[in-house]
């Protein structure tokens, strides 16, 4: 048996609780994972409310918090090739994250870079990923402004790094508390909150050419408005809203090749996944409520095994 950090019911954090749980079998296609490292995002608090992305099928009560995990292979489901017992493996999770066991399907998993630690292989399959799927979506030219909402999180902490690395120019928009962390990672920084608009105009006088939006709501509004084309206007966060402003939601590739790539990335300096907070797994609720709460700077891992 191992411990699993879930949700029993659809509701608040009244409704997180620990349970013990057998370690999962692996069908065709799919690894065992010890788990060592899971990220924490904001989707997995949602997901606790009730949240369901198009097309999901309903959820089977308790539901493992997490989706993306680093850790060692001790099984391979029937049919796997190119892995074994002993690999070390990150990638996007079947049975949750915030466990001790759980299971990657091969599609979404990749060999973990001896030059990458658990920790930082664990920020990258959501986060990482997400950002490196929708800078490529809106293919920009080098010297292009883009703007992104939510640069101080975990997906827009990368989104800022591989523009930069494209030859982008970015602005940032983010709370004022993280105005010196975008600014560090090379992005002018615009304060969130009403009359963005108006701040964003005088940031970027000459206009931005596209639109990477990982709030929603207000925000995805007021940065539409400063599109002329429409077709670089992309959310991660809001598609009901976007599809109606004649933007688009981001086109996740969900591939090992896109997480090979991230973690090259890392690995030659040029992504730094930013895990400002780590928590052992007997916090698994503290961790959630850091990133559910707004406070989160970067990217929060859980630290599962050693």
């Amino acid at each position: 048996m191992g411990k699993a950090y879930v949700y029993t019911a659809f509701g608040g954090p009244e409704v997180e609780t620990f349970i013990d749980r057998p370690a999962p079998e692996p069908g065709a296609g799919e690894l065992l994972v010890a788990v060592r490292a899971a990220g924490v995002n904001p989707v997995d608090w949602k997901l606790r409310t009730g949240f369901r992305r198009p097309g999901a099928p309903p959820a089977q009560l308790p539901v493992a918090f997490g989706s993306e995990v680093a850790g060692i292979v001790e099984r391979v489901g029937p049919g796997v090739e190119g892995f074994a017992p002993g690999d070390a493996v990150f990638g996007s999770s079947l049975t949750g994250g915030y466990v001790e066991h759980t299971l990657l399907p091969v599609t979404v998993a990749a060999r973990k870079p001896a030059a990458l630690s658990f920790t930082d292989a664990a920020a990258l399959p959501v986060a990482a990923a997400t950002a490196y799927d929708g800078v490529r979506q809106l293919d920009l030219p080098a010297g292009a402004v883009l703007l992104i909402t939510g640069a101080g999180g975990g997906v827009g902490v990368a989104a800022i790094q591989i523009a930069r690395v494209r030859g982008l120019r970015v602005v940032g928009v983010a709370s004022e508390g993280k105005k010196d962390f975008v600014e560090s990672l090379g992005a002018i920084h615009v304060p969130s909150g009403p009359d963005l608009a108006e701040r964003v105009r005088a940031a970027a006088p000459d206009g931005i050419d596209a639109v990477y939006d990982l709030v929603g709501g207000d925000a995805l509004e007021a940065a539409a408005g400063l599109l002329e084309d429409r077709s670089k206007l992309i959310t991660a966060a809001d598609r009901a809203t976007v599809a109606r402003l004649g933007g688009a939601g981001v086109e996740r590739a969900r591939t090992a090749a896109v997480l090979d790539e991230v973690a090259a990335l890392v690995v030659d300096g040029r992504l730094t996944p930013h895990v400002t907070r780590t928590f052992p797994l007997e916090q698994a609720g503290p961790a959630l409520r850091a990133v559910e709460e707004g406070h989160a700077r970067g990217k929060v891992v859980i630290e599962v095994g050693a």
